[in-house]
């Protein structure tokens, strides 16, 4: 066990030291692609990025460390790129979100010291449903208020912040702790619609009225990527406690209800589907798909290995530090560039699928799942709108994106994720030396 453990630290280390020259490097680059010339503060930033980057790696190597050595490395990668791509986008948002990022990483320090065993937050599941349907009201009460027209925001004295996030991490642990208390009665068929069989409506009732009210007050707030998330979440989420295809047959069937709603009852809906199918047309190239049209172009103009860094021009797609910063990435590195991106964001999700399969404790695996599903049904509604796999809707792209709200998240769940190994690990490796103490000399 000493020996798995160390070997883990020192790949882990050495990745750690490797990603932030990389960072460094990229700032470096991006400097000299802009201006032509160094960044005068390029050393400060390679001691404050290697600096937090050896916070979060002590504090593994202290509260987790029999986790895998390449969780916190591949989400270290992700944050440096997408905080050299803001800087040199919008200089003026560079010290906010690098006050984002040590507050992020302070996050994960934190949930690896006060999360000492992710089952035990099974107990507090019905706390969870209740702070996650508090959080997603925030934005309806007199601290709340509308940008670019969706009520997704609150603001507190300086401090303006998208309690959703919160609320989405509430709603994962609510899901994880009540299917695994109620997984049994949930497999079971007791009640007939159509050619389907069901559980028990009692045992179904509060998962469908707590996802409910997730959904309806997601489509008030006129922020429709959340709730294509949370659903699918769920879906994935029941699907794995029960091991019952009929819940994703009825989930996809009323997700097609529920377009099919969204796009006839909705007004801000219909236009995002005639945009996503025909962006080209005259009377919405400058209006409505002007953002995913000047898009279309950057990728274009990347081509396979992209303009460089720093030499593109992907400002003149609006609120390209958010929701559209995969654009400057693929214009500036390329197709390559993109791609290596979606690899690690693979990797990542790989990561926690793998210790899904691996878990034996039931919370422990749905949690890994959850974990898996969230991020990377984010990535898949980002980068599928973008590139017009998807309509587009607007969220952020994890540990990449703007945003202090999701970059905190995001860091708490990687927290969880640790955590998760962590035990794992540790419990294979106890068991295979038990075996191994019960064989005869």
């Amino acid at each position: 066990m000493t020996e798995l453990r160390s070997l883990r630290r020192r790949v882990e280390l050495g990745l750690i030291v490797l990603i932030a020259i990389i960072t460094a490097s990229a700032y470096a680059l991006a400097g000299l692609g802009a201006s032509a010339s160094l960044p005068a503060d390029l050393l400060p930033f390679l001691g404050i990025v290697l600096g937090l980057l050896l916070v979060a790696h002590l504090a593994v190597r202290r509260f987790a460390p029999n986790a895998d050595g390449l969780i916190l490395p591949l989400a270290a990668l992700l944050n440096g790129l997408g905080y050299v791509f803001i800087a040199r986008l919008d200089n003026d948002l560079a010290a906010p979100q690098a006050t984002w990022t040590a507050i992020g990483i302070g996050a994960f320090v934190a949930t690896l010291v006060l999360v000492r065993r992710p089952r035990d937050l099974q107990r507090y599941r019905y706390t969870f449903l209740l702070a996650g349907l508090v959080l997603l009201i925030l934005p309806f009460t007199p601290i709340g208020f509308a940008n670019l027209g969706a009520q997704i925001w609150v603001r507190l004295g300086p401090l303006t912040f998208q309690p959703g996030e919160l609320a989405k991490l509430a709603m994962l642990l609510f899901f994880a702790g009540y299917l695994v208390e109620n997984r049994e009665l949930l497999s079971v068929s007791t009640f007939r619609i159509g050619p389907l069989m069901l559980p028990d409506p009692k045992r179904l009732g509060p998962l469908i009225l707590a996802l409910g009210a997730a959904l309806f007050i997601f489509v008030q707030q006129n922020d429709l990527g959340p709730s294509l998330m949370i659903f699918t979440v769920f879906l994935v989420m029941i699907w794995v406690a029960t091991e019952r295809l009929s819940y994703l047959v009825l989930g996809s069937g009323l997700f097609v209800v529920g377009a099919y709603l969204a796009y006839t009852q909705f007004a801000h809906v219909a236009p995002r589907f005639e945009v996503w199918l025909d962006p080209w047309r005259p009377e919405v190239i400058r209006g409505e798909a002007y953002q995913i049209v000047q898009s279309t172009y950057a990728l274009a103009q990347g081509g396979l290995t992209g303009t460089g860094l720093g030499l593109g021009n992907p400002e003149r797609v609006p609120v390209v530090t958010t929701d559209f910063i995969f654009t400057a990435i693929g214009e500036e590195l390329g197709l390559v560039g993109a791609t290596a991106v979606l690899i690690t964001f693979l990797l990542l999700v790989g990561s926690a699928l793998r210790l899904a399969v691996v878990a034996e404790h039931p919370y422990d695996k749905l949690l890994a799942v959850g974990i898996a599903t969230l991020i990377a049904t984010q990535v898949f509604i980002i980068v599928g709108g973008i590139t017009r796999v998807l309509p587009l809707t607007g969220i952020a792209l994890p540990f990449v994106s703007y945003g202090g709200s999701s970059l905190i998240v995001n860091y708490v769940l990687l927290g969880l994720l640790l955590r998760l190994s962590h035990d794992v690990t540790t419990r294979q490796l106890r068991k295979v030396e038990a075996e191994a103490a019960a064989v005869p000399a």
